[in-house]
């Protein structure tokens, strides 16, 4: 049962959660363990249930998707966050991304994508849709704002930025690395000051536009 990758729905429409459950609990290695129709209850049910994968509707009442996002990913509990959603504009793409989402999926999807994208999410790979994957390579693909580093990132801090890059929250970071949790912060702030950077999303997409980190999924389907 350890292996399950335990999953909760968040989307406002009843029929929909009805039918991601149906659909999710006909595949041997996936559990949903709870639904929520708002953003509200989804930081709730995150923190109560401590789920592997979120699958996150954007457009819901009380709070929506992306500060349930903020909420959920600044709260460090380990959820990975799949956005799935009708919504494909960049109003909608780049605040999920850099409030913390790991993988964007369309609602039009098909059940074997929708699937494999839990799976890989849950192994902390983006799984991004074509169209979204497209978006966000173009938003790579532009100048960076901010100049590059004076004072070169350490070897280290090169390996942690890696690692934030693939999703890893801090604590999986000092497991992954055998250092301390205060370690990690203290290398997640250096790597932020020396490159002008707000905010560990935008750590992850400076490691994309600099190679350091590939995109692994790519547009075509699986």
């Amino acid at each position: 049962m350890s292996d399950l990758i335990r999953v909760l729905i968040v989307d406002d429409h009843a029929i929909v959660r009805s039918g991601l459950r149906a659909l999710l609990d006909t595949e041997p290695d996936i559990q949903v363990v709870g639904e929520a129709a708002d953003g509200r209850q989804a930081v709730a049910m995150s923190a109560q249930f401590g789920p592997d994968v979120i699958l996150m509707d954007l457009e819901m009442p009380v709070m929506d998707g992306i500060e349930a996002i903020r909420e959920i990913a600044a709260a460090e509990g380990g959820s990975r966050i799949l956005v799935l959603t009708s919504f494909a504009t960049d109003d909608k793409v780049f605040p999920a991304i850099k409030a913390g989402a790991i993988g964007y999926m369309l609602k039009s999807t098909g059940p074997k994508e929708l699937t494999d994208a839990i799976r890989r999410v849950d192994k902390g790979e983006s799984s991004l849709d074509p169209l979204v994957a497209r978006k966000l390579l173009e938003e790579l693909a532009r100048p960076p704002a901010q100049p590059k580093a004076e004072d070169p990132l350490t070897q280290r801090e090169e390996e942690v930025l890696l690692l934030i890059a693939k999703g890893y929250s801090n604590m999986q970071i000092a497991t992954e690395l055998v250092i301390s949790e205060t370690t990690v912060r203290s290398h997640v702030s250096n790597i932020l000051g020396k490159l002008h950077l707000a905010s560990r999303t935008q750590a992850a997409l400076y490691a994309l536009r600099e190679g350091i980190a590939p995109l692994d999924d790519e547009p075509q389907g699986d």
